[in-house]
């Protein structure tokens, strides 16, 4: 079995990464100034959500729409599921990509907590061959500031971020790696995945 993870975990990384050589166009038109303002309205939308006083499960929601808003999502969760997103039918990847979802928003919704006190800021841009990156800094209360990157593209027709890369640490390549470990041990049974992501995060 270690084996086996090893080897979808290289697949996994292998697909995600050529899922952003995909994203290249032959002439970007996503501009940098708006790359950036997309993630001004991401980073206003989080500062709101950290100092509004919601309970847990009301930043979990709307975080979930924040990224609905924002993020590229099928790009996203395909690249979660990595080569098995090749055997998957439509409709398992329309219902994995919304489990997914719902399962990154309670994930990293969850830390919404960790945030209250702090504020993210944008601090620079860097156009890159088929993508914009768009850097920033994240302040929380008695802690050194840290660094967060967004990825952007207008691959999908609309200005969305397809990655969000903390502390160099990338959210769609850890996701890869996880889901990869959860189908594993679900012997590759997707629909087993799926019903069980809706209620893990």
């Amino acid at each position: 079995m270690p084996n086996n993870v090893t080897r979808r975990s290289l697949m996994a990384t292998s697909l995600a990464f050529a899922g952003l050589m995909g994203l290249a166009t032959p002439a970007l038109a996503l501009s940098d100034a708006e790359a950036r303002a997309l993630v001004d309205k991401v980073v206003k939308d989080i500062n709101s959500v950290i100092s509004s006083g919601k309970s847990v499960s009301g930043m979990i929601k709307d975080f979930e729409k924040i990224f609905v808003r924002y993020g590229d999502v099928n790009i996203i969760a395909r690249s979660a599921l990595g080569v098995d997103s090749r055997r998957a039918t439509s409709k398992q990847m329309a219902d994995f990509t919304v489990a997914f979802r719902g399962y990154i928003s309670r994930k990293y919704g969850k830390r919404f907590n960790e945030f209250v006190g702090g504020n993210v800021t944008v601090t620079d841009v860097r156009r890159l061959k088929s993508y914009v990156e768009v850097r920033g800094s994240i302040k929380l209360r008695g802690q050194a500031p840290f660094d967060v990157s967004w990825l952007v593209s207008d691959k999908s027709g609309k200005d969305l971020f397809f990655d969000m890369i903390m502390e160099g640490i990338s959210l769609r390549l850890t996701e890869a790696t996880e889901i990869g470990a959860m189908l594993d041990r679900r012997k590759g049974d997707i629909n087993a995945l799926i019903s069980d992501l809706r209620k893990a995060g």
